[in-house]
């Protein structure tokens, strides 16, 4: 039976039957930066290329699935705002499937526009970045691409990677989660990891059992995402810059971090928002001011 896996950071995954077939599929707090992690990542895609629609259903969206055998650039990245109970999550489908979804230019450039737009959207609370290809979230960068390009192009195209998704960086990351020596042997082996094994290194935070819609990846961040929904959006920035920042610095500098970030929500309504509802027994209503 598949399995689903939430990976570390916020990032959640589909874990297939065979050894580490994790899908993820990003949740992410929007804050003071957009992050999308990295994941390991061993894809397979079917032998046609699959377009997808959304249709209401619910609790949520549910997708339906049909064939194509065209590729149209214009919807490789899918901007969904969801509504009702689930207003102020976004959710990014990316699709392209005959490429496995791989990163390319023309997505690069779209997941750019789409993130710029979403940081200066205050209705957004949000954002889930999920795979609307069957069996695949992403292969990594378009190889076939960027086997094309001059070599002057290469260094560019991975700033540009790096400016959206700003969680790769194996080598610095990857020892920061698990340890410098159980990160050079990953590295160095480029060994696959199953879901239990990603689990028990505290590489990944969930591992669900598959459902029949093939969907427990993304049911999984929505619910995250609704936990997320009534929290007060400034708090909750702030406590991401705090954590970013903080897990780079010793543990001093760390508070005093802390300390600075606390203080930018003291003169807010929010606070005041959540100081007359505690005393009024009732949910606050916090507003991001």
């Amino acid at each position: 039976m598949a399995a689903a896996a939430a990976a570390a950071f916020g990032a959640l995954g589909a874990l297939q039957a065979s050894r580490a077939r994790l899908v993820p599929a990003w949740c992410r707090r929007l804050g003071l930066g957009l992050g999308l992690p990295g994941s390991v990542t061993s894809m397979r895609a079917g032998p046609a290329m699959w377009a997808q629609r959304w249709a209401p259903a619910a609790g949520g969206a549910v997708l339906k699935r049909g064939y194509s055998s065209e590729v149209n650039a214009e919807n490789e990245l899918r901007v969904r705002y969801l509504e009702e109970e689930n207003r102020g999550i976004v959710v990014l489908g990316i699709n392209r499937a005959h490429a496995k979804n791989a990163i390319s230019k023309n997505l690069i450039k779209m997941l750019s526009k789409a993130v710029d737009a979403l940081k200066s959207d205050k209705k957004v609370r949000t954002i889930i970045v999920r795979s609307e290809v069957p069996g695949v979230f992403c292969a990594g960068a378009d190889l076939k691409e960027r086997v094309k390009m001059h070599s002057s192009e290469v260094g560019p195209f991975v700033s540009k990677i790096r400016a959206v998704v700003n969680d790769i960086g194996g080598t610095q990351r990857l020892p920061r989660a698990i340890g410098m020596s159980l990160a050079k042997e990953l590295i160095f082996s480029a060994r696959v990891l199953d879901g239990q094994e990603a689990k028990a290194i505290g590489l990944i935070s969930h591992v669900l059992e598959q459902n029949k819609e093939g969907d427990a990846a993304y049911r999984k961040a929505l619910d995250l995402a609704r936990e997320f929904l009534p929290q007060g959006p400034v708090a909750m920035r702030v406590a991401k810059l705090a954590i970013n920042q903080g897990m780079e610095v010793d543990l001093v500098t760390g508070l005093a971090i802390e300390e600075a970030c606390y203080a930018q929500t003291i003169p807010t309504k929010d606070r005041l928002e959540g100081l007359l509802a505690f005393k009024e027994k009732r949910p606050p209503r916090y507003k991001g001011e």
